[in-house]
């Protein structure tokens, strides 16, 4: 039989930090498990009339441990896919 070899890593693994999207807003609903639902404000200007518009959208973010409730203020960031609508988890 031949001798298994054990390779042993010497070299050190370091931490790259990927810049991800991260957007801020307010828990608008908790009723599923490990799921918020985060509304999030963006004021932007309209290209034709110059005039500033205020839009939102709604975002389903994980949360591990359903420790958000409804009216927090939560910083979510953008992951890999965990179902079909949710894309961010909450950073806090």
């Amino acid at each position: 039989m031949a001798k298994k070899q054990e390779i042993k890593k010497t070299e050190k693994t370091e931490e790259v930090k990927i810049n991800r999207q991260q957007l801020s807003g307010v828990v608008m609903s908790d009723k599923m498990k490990d799921t918020v639902v985060v509304k999030v404000q963006s004021y932007k200007k309209h290209p034709k009339y110059q005039k500033f518009i205020s839009r939102s959208k709604r975002f389903k973010a994980h949360d591990a441990g359903n420790t958000c409730k409804v009216g927090d203020k939560v910083t979510i960031e953008a992951c890999a896919p965990i179902s079909k609508e949710k894309r961010f988890k909450v950073v806090k």
